[in-house]
């Protein structure tokens, strides 16, 4: 078995690991699990539009998947994690962006609806796995 690597996403990351003392994602052989991204900036700002929050997820999973070598063609699993139900703006962000990212195949996905995620102002936290061949 491979030695796992840890990774830490440059700016929010480095204060998550320094003062939660976790990793951004983790890489063992092949595969990459990241852990839940928000849509928060680098100073933990959610934006008002749930709509943004949910690009900016997307974009911190990117940002997480690069600092570990990894892209959206990688992607085989999406978990998704939903404060507030499932509004129809939910799933009409959420597919925009998985076409956006990865136009050239579907991942599998698991919708999640929750009480309250890691922020009180947060309403959607994104996990995925990647493979890379």
């Amino acid at each position: 078995m491979s030695k796992p690597e840890f990774f830490v996403t440059p700016g929010y990351g480095d204060y998550l690991r320094e003062n939660l003392h976790y990793s951004q994602a983790v890489k063992v052989g092949n595969r990459i699990e990241t852990s839940g991204q928000g849509g928060w900036d680098d100073e933990f700002n959610i934006p008002p539009s749930l709509a943004d929050e949910i690009g900016q997820a997307f974009a911190n999973l990117t940002r997480t998947l690069t600092a570990a070598g990894a892209g959206w063609e990688h992607v085989v699993h999406v978990n998704s994690y939903h404060v507030g139900g499932f509004p129809p703006e939910v799933n009409e962000a959420m597919v925009k962006w998985y076409r956006h990212y990865m136009p050239n195949h579907a991942p599998i996905w698991t919708q999640v609806g929750v009480e309250s995620l890691g922020l009180p102002t947060m309403r959607i936290e994104i996990r995925v796995t990647a493979i890379i061949p």
